[in-house]
Order: C-alpha cells, then sequence, then structure tokens
C-alpha cells in the first residue's frame, strides 16, 4: 500500500519538522548566560571570630508560646475567623489606601471588606514568662495577596521569643495585589497596631498585661514594608497626617530600632519630601541577586537617618552577595518575578534559603539584643562583619555604618568647591589622573543614592621613554584647622571614618600642564613656544579588568609635622565591584542595567591607637590633616564619602589585625 505508506511519511516528517521549529524556538528564547560571579573570598575575610557573646540567631531559653488576634470574622482564613484569641476592631484607611472603583470592587468582594474596614490581625510568638519584653513587630511586603505573606516569618518569631522578645507577624495581605501609593497605609496600619498593644499591656484582663516592655519597641519590614517602618516612625512624631492635615495623629510610642529588609524607597513621599527619619537605631541589608528590588535603595534611607539628640543611636547597611528578594520570608521562596520566574532568573547563583535566613537570624538577633536590651558586646558586628567571621554564611558583604559620634570633615553635600569641605576644613589633591564630585549612582538606570561622594584617580605607572623612574604616588588631603579639632574634642580616643568604594576604572597616565619651554631649531635660535603631546589613552575596548588587589595608605599628620601610616586594607578588604547576573538569559541583565555590578561603599572606621602602634611620633590631640595616598596599587579609582571623625564608643571596637 505505496500510497498509505506515502502519508505516514509524510505525516512524520511534519511532526518532526514541527518539533524542531519548537525546540529552535525555545532554544531560542531560553540562550543562557555563563554565570558571572566575583570569586568568594570569604575563606579569607571570615576567617575570624572577635565577638565572644553567644550566637544571636541561636534559641535562647525561654519556652515559646503562640496566639493570633484579629477581626475573628475572616473570610478567607480561618485562623483570624476561628483562632483569634484577641479580637480587635477593624479601622477606617480610606484616606491613606484608595483604589479605582474596577480595582476596589472585586478585591472587596474577595476580603469581605473594604478600606474603610481594614483589619488588625497579627501572628504572635512570645516567651512564657513575667516579662516585660520588648515588642517587635515585623510587616511583609507586596506579593499576590491570595498567597498569604504573614506566616512566612515564623523562623524569626521562634528565634526571638526564646531569646525574650514578643514577635508579631503584622498581616496587611489585604492591600497588597495591584495597588500603587499604599505604603503610607502599610506604616500606618503597624501604629494603629501598637495602640492595641499599649491597651493590652494597660488591661488587667489581657493575656499581656504588664507583660510588654512599652518603652523598648522596634518595626521590621520586608520590600514595601521596609520603606513603611520608616514611614511609620516619621507618622510616630507627627501631630498631623502630611497629606491631609484634617487627619490627626496621637502615636508617640518609644520606637527605638527599625530593620528595613531589601526595602523600596520613594514609593510614598509625603508632602513631596524623602521620609525623613532621625533619632532610632536602623538596620537596613540587601542582597545583590535582588530579582525584584534590583538596587539598594535601601541606601537612600540610610543616607537620611539624622542623629540630633546626642543619645547613643547607630545605623548599619549590609549587602549580601547572592541573596535574592524573597528568601527572607519562607512563603515567597527564591523566585522573585512569581512562580514561573524561574526560567528567567539565574537560581543557581543564589545561595541557599537556610543560609540567606541564618544571615538574617545573626543581624536581626544581634540588632535586637544590642539596641533593645543594651547588650554592647553586639556592636562590633555592624561595624565590621569580619567580626562576626563564624556565625556568618560564607558569602561576601559590604558594611556601611555610622552612630551619634561621628562628625563629617567631608559629605561632599556641602558647596561646590571641591577644595573645602565643611567649615573650617580644607582640600588639596597632587597628581591625581581624575578628582571630582558627584552622585552615588545605584543599579537603576538614571539614578543615585541622593548623595554626593568624592570621585578620585590616579595613575602612578612612570610616562614617557623612561619606564624605570618610579613617580611619587598621587595622594588626596584634608586639613582641619586647630579650632575645630579642638571644638570637636579630637584625641587619642578618636577613630578616623571613611565610607570607600573602588571603581572597575583604570584612569590613563596623569595629565599634565603643556610644557611651554622654547625650543631650540637647528639653527640654535629660539623657536616657538611647543606644547608636549598627551600621552595617547588606551582603548577602552581592549582593556582587560583589572585584578590588582586594591589598597592604600591612610596617612596621619599632626600639627608639628609628625606622621602616622597604616594601610586601609589593615581595616578591611577594599573589595573591587561585585559582579551580577541576575537573569539566565543572555544580555537581559546588560538590558537591565547600566553596571553589572551595585555600587557599596565600605566604611572603614580607624582608632588612632592603631596608628599610634606604628609611629612613636604622632600626637593624636593635634591631628591636622588625613591624607589618602595611592601608594598600594599602581592604577585605580575610587569613590570616597564621609569622611570625618569619630569619638566613638569603644564597645563598637574589636581590634583587628589578621
Amino acid at each position: 500500500m505505496p500510497g498509505v505508506q506515502s502519508v505516514s511519511s509524510s505525516r512524520f516528517r511534519a511532526a518532526n519538522a514541527g518539533v524542531l521549529l519548537a525546540l529552535a524556538v525555545v532554544s531560542g528564547a531560553c540562550i543562557t548566560q555563563p554565570m558571572k560571579m566575583t570569586r568568594d573570598d570569604s575563606p579569607v575575610v571570615l576567617a575570624h571570630q572577635a565577638i565572644t557573646a553567644p550566637n544571636p540567631s541561636l534559641d535562647g531559653t525561654f519556652q515559646v508560646r503562640t496566639l493570633v488576634y484579629g477581626s475573628g470574622t475572616d473570610k478567607n482564613r480561618s485562623v483570624f475567623r476561628d483562632s483569634v484569641t484577641l479580637k480587635t476592631k477593624p479601622v477606617d484607611g480610606s484616606a491613606l489606601v484608595s483604589a479605582t472603583p474596577e480595582i476596589s470592587k472585586p478585591r472587596a468582594k474577595y476580603w469581605g471588606f473594604d478600606f474603610k474596614k481594614l483589619p488588625i490581625n497579627g501572628r504572635v510568638w512570645y516567651p512564657q514568662g513575667d516579662g516585660p519584653f520588648p515588642l517587635v513587630l515585623i510587616v511583609h511586603g507586596n506579593h499576590n495577596m491570595k498567597d498569604f505573606s504573614d506566616p512566612g516569618y515564623g523562623y524569626l518569631g521562634q528565634m526571638l521569643a526564646s531569646r525574650g522578645f514578643i514577635l508579631v507577624s503584622v498581616d496587611e495581605n489585604f492591600i497588597n495585589g495591584n495597588l500603587r501609593g499604599e505604603n503610607d497605609g502599610r506604616g500606618w496600619l503597624l501604629l494603629e497596631h501598637l495602640k492595641r498593644w499599649r491597651t493590652w499591656n494597660d488591661s488587667s484582663g489581657s493575656p499581656f498585661y504588664k507583660k510588654v516592655d512599652m518603652g523598648n519597641i522596634a518595626l521590621m519590614g520586608h520590600s514595601r514594608g521596609g520603606e513603611a517602618v520608616s514611614v511609620a516612625a516619621a507618622f510616630n512624631r507627627l501631630s498631623h497626617y502630611p497629606d491631609d492635615a484634617m487627619i490627626k495623629f496621637d502615636y508617640n510610642f518609644d520606637i527605638k530600632s527599625l530593620v528595613a529588609i531589601a526595602p523600596v524607597d520613594g514609593q510614598y513621599t509625603p508632602a513631596g519630601k524623602p521620609t525623613p527619619v532621625e533619632n532610632v537605631n536602623y538596620l537596613v541589608f540587601h542582597g545583590s541577586h535582588d530579582g525584584d528590588v534590583s538596587a539598594f535603595s535601601g541606601l537612600r534611607q540610610y543616607q537620611r537617618v539624622r542623629f540630633t539628640d546626642g543619645k547613643p543611636w547607630f545605623k548599619s547597611a549590609v549587602y549580601v552577595y547572592r541573596a535574592n528578594h524573597g528568601q527572607w520570608n519562607t512563603v515567597w521562596g527564591n523566585k522573585d518575578n512569581g512562580p514561573r520566574s524561574g526560567r528567567r532568573l539565574a537560581l543557581d547563583a543564589l545561595i541557599s534559603p537556610e543560609e540567606q535566613r541564618q544571615f538574617g537570624k545573626v543581624y536581626i538577633g544581634g540588632f535586637l539584643e544590642a539596641t533593645l536590651k543594651g547588650k554592647k558586646e553586639y556592636l562590633p558586628m555592624f561595624r565590621d562583619h569580619r567580626t562576626i567571621g563564624e556565625w556568618l554564611p560564607k558569602t561576601m558583604y559590604i558594611t556601611r555604618f555610622s552612630e551619634n559620634g561621628f562628625r563629617a570633615l567631608a559629605s561632599f553635600e556641602e558647596d561646590v568647591n571641591v577644595t573645602t569641605g565643611g567649615a573650617g576644613v580644607t582640600i588639596s589633591a597632587d597628581s591625581l589622573s581624575g578628582w571630582k564630585e558627584a552622585p552615588v549612582p545605584i543599579r537603576s538606570r538614571n539614578s543615585d543614592l541622593g548623595t554626593n561622594a568624592v570621585w578620585l584617580g590616579w595613575n602612578n605607572k612612570p610616562a614617557g621613554r623612561d619606564t624605570t623612574k618610579p613617580r611619587s604616588p598621587a595622594s588626596y588631603s584634608i586639613t582641619v584647622s586647630d579650632s575645630l579639632r579642638s571644638a570637636w574634642s579630637v584625641g587619642e580616643g578618636s577613630s578616623v571614618v571613611l565610607s570607600l568604594a573602588p571603581t572597575p576604572a583604570t584612569p590613563g597616565p596623569r595629565k599634565t600642564a603643556p610644557d611651554t619651554t622654547k625650543k631650540a631649531d637647528s639653527s640654535g635660535a629660539k623657536g616657538k613656544q611647543v606644547a608636549r603631546a598627551p600621552a595617547k589613552k588606551p582603548d577602552p575596548k581592549k582593556a582587560a579588568a583589572d585584578t590588582t588587589p586594591m589598597d592604600l595608605t591612610i596617612e596621619l599628620v599632626d600639627a608639628s609635622g609628625g606622621t602616622a601610616r597604616a594601610a586601609l586594607s589593615q581595616f578591611g578588604k577594599p573589595r573591587r565591584p561585585l559582579e551580577i547576573t541576575v537573569y539566565r538569559r543572555r544580555n537581559r541583565d546588560k538590558d537591565a542595567f547600566p553596571n553589572p555590578y551595585e555600587l557599596v561603599l565600605q566604611t572603614y572606621v580607624m582608632p588612632f591607637k592603631e596608628f599610634a602602634r606604628a609611629s612613636g611620633g604622632f600626637d593624636a590631640s593635634r591631628v591636622r590633616t588625613i591624607r589618602l595616598v595611592f601608594d598600594r596599587t599602581p592604577v585605580g579609582q575610587v569613590v570616597v564619602d564621609d569622611i570625618g571623625f569619630s569619638a566613638i564608643d569603644p564597645a563598637y571596637l574589636v581590634a583587628q589585625r589578621h
């Protein structure tokens, strides 16, 4: 039956053609790129443990109990309907959370209420005992509203409650989903929760009667919740809602600490201005491979935190290499852009969920122990992550730090004159290849931190025909007046502080002034002035990435000319930017981001005593100049910010000489 055979072959060829076409389409859509990651230096950087306190991520000695409070009428979740121990009345949030009828009506149908009746729901982990115990609230960010986010911080609840904290995971799933501009509502709801806690603590019939330390409160938030905690801290001290003064506030809780986990920033701006935060301890951390909030936006809020009342506040920021957005929450997981995003994201680049949450437990546990219980032994970890090498997952970290004893000589926000810092401060430079003050970018297009820094480039390699003659190293100097030094009581107990990040740039040879010497012609007569041609710049397309270890010298000079010097690397590794590959598909990162890295500055706290060990002739009480000497790496560029002095509490310092 030849005819049948012919038809069968035809169908076979057609079927295979379809398969091949489908494979071609799939392979074309999923052309993966090689995973680019910076070589892990954690075996060296995290090889030591300087803090001798107990690991703050481990469970404590308290027996943990749990309960749920809420409306008792929840339509979709039995836990907030049938398992409620404390019933709460809803609140009207319609002035802060709103949507078009097309969006709000189906939401109200699903939830059984609208924005005028937002429930006060929370899951509580608390220690068994008399207390009083510090109170900590944590709130999730935006996510599928039907995939409930609030259970995802149970690992923190168990750990913190066992260590003597009350942890509340706040339910705000009902304002998740397709809403915009609602972060003021998220923050306001946290304060409404605190009102209930104040009542329960004062009510004799409550299970929390006199068991809550309302003088030690912390707010923690993830993603949009990370911005919400800053909004809540700002609203807490206001008498009226900034965008509608007809709404009065009366909160004034003793909020001592804020934790922002991979936060957004600027989705809500009170009265059209960035949210101000002052006189509160602040911790923010962010993962390099965050597939949702792709830039370290929380550094903007970090920069805005101010200390004005003389109390011992501090702020710290930690950049966690290979951490993502969702693994901080056990419900969200590793697919930052939804359930199907695993095909787009480079999931193989991530540290494990257990490692990522271990980092969170270490830093959150240590932060709350230090700021709500006054355990100063944990303070050094926020200044220098190397002090807790045994506690941390083996990946790489960059840390920012500042405290209320810091006094800035140059923040590069003062004016447009590059030769001046603050009052009584002058700046000079020698033999640099590049020198400018400019914004610090973040890993989003056309965006920055909202703060300036100084960009310094150098190239000490010999130029001209004689390539053996060494050149004096480039330098950058900040000089302080005697009166300012005296007013700030700078002395042996002080430290030099600066924040710095190397960039991948390799500046060309130093620019020299034209040689205007009159040259003689062949007859011996003096000819016209001839300018020496500038050296040819290397072709940027041919220049390979510079992998030379980065370092420089910090030199202190006193009023009599006495000097003391130390390598910057003695106080922390000056690490070149860490490479990031968020997406699997080739060129997707290049199309999405302006740089294959995030420029995050590392803070270096350098006690004068460490310099004095290397020099007997230096008088710290008469220090006049801080000089950055670029003598340890031949060519490079660094971004430097917040140069100054700190009369830092010795509790922050743990000597590092390895």
